[in-house]
């Protein structure tokens, strides 16, 4: 009897300090963009980052230094549009956005007209994505004008590249009905631009993108450099892309500099985390070690730091999630 009240009692002891011990997962999904483009990659390394399953090794030891119990996981989607939806839908928690659709999106302004997502959040300000038009080898243009009649590629439904491009284009006078456009992810048109079945297609994305990289030292390409006039006028379109440049040498083939627009891409989460989880989250996210995995994975990571997280953020409408704005504020980012 005394053995089995010793026993029950350790084991009563054992269930109530369990939940001290025990810890729950959390799952956060974390919405990017196709495979061939850099939103997957990006969003990928900073999901690694953030997270820490129950059950790993303390940061101390050598173990993961996210968020305790944080399960991040990295959602190949169709991007901006797609992420944003989904983000105010409840359907991921987080998502990697340009910043002029999300501007459009949270406010209900231009295509997203009287459908405003108010609970978009931002996190950071992530890295530029510069708009690449891809030509075939040899090939060029002397404006958007010269794609009236051709075989173009907008890139898909639901992500920030065709919103934009289909701005610009009617700016130049072209749109879907003067243009045979194609819908269709990164990968996609590098392989119909290969074929021959397009004559032109666009991509923004922070340089160097896979698919690039393996059409310029397969079949090549050519990437179209805008005049510094148009690159004013897509500016005062869309103020969000604002005018950068693709170096010399990213893509094999392509020796000089490429003159492009360039937007900023986001991470964006829901005003329903609560403010210690975004805290926390951001907190990772701008530590030693995710620092570690973002130079050491695709080239944009390097353009990831703290000093750039809030670049264009108060201009862009958008507000700061609490957590994120108390952890800048700690860390003397923000007054």
């Amino acid at each position: 009897m005394r053995l089995m009240k010793c026993l029950t009692g350790l084991a009563l002891a054992g269930a109530l300090a369990a939940p001290a011990f025990a810890q729950d997962p959390t799952f956060f999904r974390i919405g990017t963009g196709g495979a061939g483009g850099t939103y997957f990659p990006i969003g990928g390394t900073i999901a690694n980052g953030i997270s820490a399953p129950p059950g790993s090794r303390p940061c101390e030891e050598g173990g993961q230094c996210g968020v305790p119990g944080l399960i991040a996981i990295a959602q190949s989607t169709t991007a901006s549009v797609f992420n944003n939806a989904a983000v105010q839908n409840g359907e991921l928690e987080a998502g990697l956005a340009a910043a002029d659709v999300t501007r459009s999106m949270y406010l209900g302004e231009g295509k997203f007209e009287g459908k405003p997502h108010p609970k978009l959040r931002i996190v950071a300000n992530l890295f530029p994505e510069d708009l690449h038009l891809v030509l075939p080898a040899g090939q060029t243009i002397n404006d958007l004008s010269d794609l009236k009649g051709k075989r173009v590629g907008i890139a898909q439904a639901g992500s920030g590249t065709q919103v934009a491009v289909l701005q610009m284009l009617e700016a130049w006078g072209v749109n879907r009905d003067n243009m045979d456009e194609a819908e269709l992810n990164n990968s996609q048109s590098a392989e119909r631009l290969a074929d021959g079945q397009l004559d032109a297609y666009f991509y923004a994305a922070g340089w160097p993108v896979a698919a690039m990289v393996q059409l310029s030292s397969t079949k090549g390409m050519n990437l179209h450099s805008f005049s510094d006039e148009d690159l004013a006028k897509i500016n005062e379109i869309i103020p969000a892309y604002i005018p950068s440049a693709i170096p010399g040498g990213v893509y094999e083939g392509i020796d000089s500099e490429t003159k492009t627009p360039a937007v900023s891409a986001m991470l964006v989460v829901s005003s329903d985390l609560s403010e210690d989880l975004v805290y926390q989250l951001t907190k990772a996210l701008w530590n030693d070690n995710t620092r570690k995995l973002l130079d050491n994975g695709h080239a944009k990571g390097k353009q990831i730091t703290p000093d750039t997280a809030l670049d264009g953020v108060e201009a862009l409408g958008v507000p700061l999630h609490p957590g994120a704005e108390k952890f800048y504020k700690e860390a003397g980012l923000l007054q």
